[in-house]
């Protein structure tokens, strides 16, 4: 998946995320589980926002991103902000680094978006090959509950500067896959509009079915949270974190 015109759009649809207070928060839990620095993996990195502000608290950042399209926007903004970040265009599932890293993470249920249970089976294998033992892994998913009651069959309107986007999703029968299609109108000044489609899949996984899959990939299951807390998830948790431990070889 490329998401040749989603990458230049992206950003512009992401100004609510709070990258800065993001990367305190994981930098917070890497902290509490011994990890204040070193060789970090970003999973899925997109257009390198989490990569950067993670590289400007210390960490030695990789980003890991399957388009091209958004590590392009990566480095436009790594040169910008005159941070050292190395960008690699590769599939999660089939990831290859250059040797292991202390801890890794993979934001903004990304992981979701592996529709296919071996599929994220391997990537956690991946990341367990490539984590040093005792190496952290911090990664966010969407829950079932926000797809089917949030994302659901619900469409959202965007109104930004010079562009207006149309997001509409279908539930699919499971009640936990969504398809997601983009639709992007770009003013070109002249009271016209290019349009620009994108289309994609995410799927929600029960939390016992990641620890299940966390364990078989050699991880050590150690906490999960809502979004941006230590509060333990509910039932109207949207957004949840979880926290693994490679375990010794």
């Amino acid at each position: 998946m490329s998401y040749s015109y989603f990458a230049s759009a992206y950003d512009l649809l992401t100004e609510n995320v709070e990258y800065s207070r993001r990367a305190d928060y994981i930098c917070s839990l890497l902290s509490e589980n011994g990890i204040n620095g070193g060789l970090l993996l970003d999973l899925a990195c997109g257009t390198g926002s989490m990569s950067i502000e993670l590289s400007k608290r210390g960490f030695d950042v990789t980003g890991v991103d399957l388009s091209g399209e958004m590590l392009s926007e990566a480095q436009n903004k790594m040169y910008e902000c005159g941070e050292k970040i190395l960008f690699l265009c590769q599939d999660m599932r089939s990831l290859d680094l250059y040797g292991t890293v202390g801890c890794a993470v993979c934001t903004l249920d990304s992981l979701n978006h592996l529709t296919d249970e071996n599929d994220l089976l391997k990537t956690f294998l991946n990341v367990s090959l490539f984590l040093e033992d005792n190496g952290i892994f911090i990664f966010d998913m969407n829950t079932p509950y926000k797809h089917r009651e949030i994302l659901g069959n619900n469409s959202f309107i965007y109104e930004l500067d010079n562009l207006f986007c149309v997001w509409q999703n279908t539930l699919s029968d499971d009640g936990v896959t969504v398809e997601i299609n983009l639709d992007f109108f770009e003013n070109q000044g002249d009271n016209t509009y290019t349009r620009y489609s994108e289309n994609f899949f995410e799927k929600a996984y029960e939390s016992e079915k990641v620890k299940s899959l966390l364990e078989q990939a050699d991880f050590t299951f150690i906490n999960e949270y809502k979004e941006l807390t230590t509060d333990a998830p509910d039932e109207s948790t949207e957004r949840t974190v979880f926290v693994a431990r490679r375990n010794k070889r």
